[in-house]
């Protein structure tokens, strides 16, 4: 069983851009806090430094609850950034109670809650934020992520389609299109939208390597290691770039390649899909000891991880330790049931077995049907092992020499091992009787006759 190298794309986890746009307020375009609670992080400011400022903002306008909307939203959206999440709910809900109609606020509570998997709030929220403000090109961007998360991709690009047309050189949009498109499997309108994110904004990493991915798909790989390439010039510090480099060149076979970049995935950030991806190459390779090490490392960090179950199980299973194989298969199978690679791994590493088992058992067993056996001396064979393999060796030998003789030859040994059963089956349980040494006799005369048979 081969190890299952489809996963989940991940590069495209978590690409939304945070939008720190303050609502208008007299005071807060003069002050200083004001300026810093209101930047973005390409700004020479900490998240600390933001959420201070922002809690000193928020301070000073106390007199002037409503005007708290925009400093809270902008530091529940630092809060969310630094993955405090609890604390920007807690600053969304405050803004939107101050001020109802307060877009932003809805459009980022929406977004810090489908960050967590609550998707029903989110939807609920991005709705508000479209009907607050039905021109804002992110509002519009944001609810078609919430429809992207659900799977709903149709509509996902129909507010796409609205954010672009209210929006035309916004890339980010252009990315999320791609996204939703690339899910779609329309591969070629993905890397479309990817060109047009990447011509209105050439530094945009992910839009690489997110098309790297696109083009993966449509077996274009040397083109994907192209603009995996430039997502990590680009941006060296993302480990996942490396991975996604790194499955490529598994993809064409180049291991060693594929090995170094997931080294250095693994080096910037030990995770438990970089240790099963180098697992994988290190399978392909047949350096099955190092491909185990890798999964032991990746279920050590995430024994959830059924991927890495099913592959340990598939290489288990090259290396002939069928017990482990089969549980490997089944832990993955009990954390994703619906695993095919998984189910079929099971059945075959079974199969297996019960063979395997089968033939041991017949090696253990004499020549004829032991619950069939009547005379005292076949069940004294039968239950003794030395006595059952004695039977099996007589009868591969006595074949063997029948073989080589013909016409009276044959008519003679047929007789003499005829002779030789009779006289077994009569004196058995004779004491001047020694069924083992008869047998050994036996044994050693027809191997005597086979040898003098070869030229």
């Amino acid at each position: 069983m081969g190890v299952s190298m489809h996963r989940a794309i991940r590069i495209f986890a978590a690409a939304w851009l945070l939008s720190f746009l303050t609502a208008p307020g007299a005071r807060a375009e003069t002050s200083p806090n004001a300026d810093i609670c209101a930047s973005t992080d390409e700004a020479p400011y900490s998240p600390e430094q933001r959420i201070a400022a922002c809690g000193a903002l928020i301070d000073t306008l106390k007199d002037q609850p409503q005007a708290q909307a925009a400093p809270l939203v902008n530091r529940g959206a630092t809060y969310w950034y630094i993955d405090k999440t609890d604390l920007a709910l807690a600053d969304f809900d405050r803004a939107i109670a101050l001020d109802p109609n307060n877009a932003r606020a809805f459009h980022e509570r929406s977004n810090a809650y489908r960050s967590i998997g609550h998707l029903d709030k989110a939807l609920a929220d991005a709705n508000d934020a479209v009907r607050i403000d039905h021109a804002n090109a992110q509002g519009f961007d944001y609810r078609g992520n919430v429809f992207n998360n659900n799977r709903q991709y149709d509509r996902a690009i129909a507010d796409y389609n609205e954010a672009i047309r209210l929006k035309p050189d916004d890339a980010q949009t252009y990315m999320d299109r791609g996204v939703a498109s690339y899910f779609k499997n329309d591969y070629a309108a993905a890397i479309g939208d990817f060109d047009q994110a990447i011509k209105l904004d050439p530094k945009k990493s992910r839009a690489y390597t997110n098309r790297g991915a696109a083009y993966k798909k449509l077996g274009r790989t040397d083109q994907a290691i192209a603009d995996e390439s430039e997502a990590i010039k680009l941006d060296p510090l993302e480990p996942e770039y490396y991975d996604n480099r790194g499955l490529s060149y598994a993809e064409n076979g180049d291991y060693d390649r594929a090995i170094a970049d997931y080294n250095e995935a693994i080096r910037l950030k030990p995770q438990a899909n970089f240790l099963t991806d180098r697992g994988d190459s290190y399978h392909f390779k047949g350096d099955y000891d190092r491909a185990i090490a890798d999964y032991d490392r990746a279920l050590a960090l995430n024994p959830g991880f059924y991927l890495a179950y099913n592959n340990r199980g598939a290489t288990y299973a090259k290396k002939g330790n069928l017990d482990h194989a089969i549980a490997d298969y089944e832990e993955a199978l009990r954390i994703k049931p619906d695993l095919d690679t998984a189910a079929e791994g099971l059945a075959e590493s079974r199969q297996e077995r019960d063979q395997r088992n089968a033939n041991d058992s017949d090696k253990l067993l004499p020549t004829f049907d032991c619950g069939m056996a009547r005379r005292a001396v076949e069940k004294a064979i039968c239950s003794d092992p030395d006595l059952a393999r004695l039977d099996r060796e007589i009868d591969a030998a006595y074949r063997a020499a029948l073989a080589s003789r013909n016409g009276n030859a044959g008519k003679e040994l047929r007789q003499e091992q005829r002779d030789f059963l009779a006289e077994r089956n009569t004196s058995f349980g004779s004491p001047r009787y020694n069924l083992k040494h008869e047998m050994e006799l036996r044994l050693a005369a027809l191997r005597g006759m086979s040898a003098k048979a070869l030229p």
